[in-house]
């Protein structure tokens, strides 16, 4: 395959950044769209130029590190899928493909294609754990729970935190990212006795961070390579409002 790439530059946070094109030459349709990068790269290092800067990791769509814009679709064309498991015959020959970061104001660029996540760190640090007494760990099966919510929250344990949901919501929104850590948690046993708590602690992170409000536009769950359901985003909403009562209705109640 011979491809022509379009890729956002930027030397570093603050700077000026242009995109800049590139042949991409004699590339295998069974390459990852990471794989291909990596031959560009080391076709920039061999001819003495600066190679693009990118995120990854375990390359396996569990690290969520390969944050992309490909064609401006988070993450590329292909549905369900990080961009280190996107593989170049979902393209045709010749195509023209535009690589760029995330763009969100919370999740500012780093150098090139590599953008600052520690906002959706921030965000898990501020409540998206649970509290465990030391000791042996009870038995597995000492406390039932219902088939529905083990697979509910089992789907959004599936979030990887790539930051696709942001990049693609219209208003650079990080509800469904918080959502799924806050359902995950907040539908088992074990996430009960701060549930509320984390909500609201989450969702004041979330706004303390920048990101826009949730309008339900949908793209997220689009994006998302995971496929998590904007319907945690309902779960999220309902457990802060629940927080935000209970917090309101003991502020009354202490004396003056």
């Amino acid at each position: 395959m011979n491809l022509t790439l379009h890729v956002w530059r930027q030397p570093g946070p603050g700077a000026a950044g242009r995109m800049v094109q590139y042949d991409a030459d004699d590339i295998s349709p069974d390459m990852s769209f990471l794989e291909m990068l990596d031959v560009v790269n080391e076709r920039l290092v061999e001819r003495g130029e600066e190679p693009i800067a990118f995120d990854h990791d375990c390359r396996e769509g569990i690290c969520g590190s390969c944050s992309l814009m490909i064609d401006g679709v988070a993450h590329g064309p292909n549905r369900g899928t990080a961009t280190c498991q996107l593989h170049m015959r979902s393209f045709p020959d010749g195509a023209a493909i535009s690589v760029e970061p995330w763009r969100a104001r919370a999740l500012p660029v780093i150098k090139d294609l590599a953008v600052d996540r520690t906002a959706l760190d921030r965000i898990i640090a501020a409540g998206g754990f649970i509290s465990a007494p030391t000791g042996s760990a009870p038995d597995g099966n000492a406390i039932l729970i219902a088939k529905f919510e083990v697979d509910t929250a089992m789907d959004a344990a599936q979030c990887i935190g790539c930051g696709a949901c942001v990049a693609a919501c219209p208003n650079s929104s990080a509800s469904l990212f918080t959502a799924a850590k806050i359902t995950h948690l907040g539908l088992l046993p074990q996430g009960q006795p701060e549930r509320y708590q984390r909500a609201q602690n989450m969702v004041r992170q979330m706004d303390l961070e920048g990101f826009g409000h949730c309008t339900l536009y949908g793209e997220c769950q689009e994006a998302c390579p995971k496929e998590i359901s904007i319907d945690t985003i309902t779960r999220m909403n309902r457990d802060y409002l629940r927080a935000s009562m209970t917090a309101g209705r003991a502020a009354v109640a202490q004396p003056d």
